[in-house]
């Protein structure tokens, strides 16, 4: 696995891996299965998700999953992901998803960890950051456009579900950490 850590020395993101299943499905809520996983998450679920994650690390494969910690002792607040290969968006394009726990929503926790990944993103090939909001997301939205993305249109997923793709250019943006 790859030791990639950014911090901006409020948030630290660093590879999610198997010590962070316990805080995961603590913090998990109807928010958390309603907006990103879309379902409760079970032990079984999340270390094999997580194990998959620590697998594209060491693969150099194109899912690069985080984990957003605070503090000195880099509590777990919730996590972030690029996806470099995900459908719809275009080559260049990379899909940037995260989610905060409960006790950690309303800090300004997830634009400073989209903020991060930004820089991380172009030094690995990236053109353009997207962020798919659920309209009806309002947190989300306000994520992507405090970390300075722009609404580009209303985009229907395979299953019906319409998202509103908002975009950031990163040609030009140095990494942090």
């Amino acid at each position: 696995m790859r030791d990639v850590e950014l911090s901006d020395g409020v948030v630290t993101l660093s590879a999610l891996c198997l010590d962070d299943v316990d805080a995961h499905l603590a913090g998990e809520d109807e928010q958390l299965v309603r907006w990103l996983s879309g379902g409760p998450g079970t032990r079984a679920g999340v270390e094999t998700y997580v194990a998959h994650c620590m697998e594209q690390w060491a693969a150099d494969g194109p899912l690069r999953a985080f984990g957003i910690r605070v503090g000195d002792r880099k509590v777990l607040a919730g996590s972030i992901d690029l996806r470099f290969d995900v459908a719809g968006p275009a080559p260049g394009q990379v899909n940037i998803a995260y989610g905060l726990y409960p006790d950690w929503r309303g800090r300004g926790l997830a634009t400073r960890a989209v903020a991060l990944v930004r820089g991380y993103a172009a030094a690995a090939g990236a053109t353009q950051g997207v962020i798919k909001a659920d309209p009806e997301n309002g947190a989300s939205v306000a994520v992507a456009r405090r970390a300075g993305f722009s609404y580009l249109k209303q985009v229907p997923e395979a299953d019906g579900t319409l998202f509103n793709w908002y975009v950031h250019d990163l040609r030009g943006e140095q990494p942090q950490g």
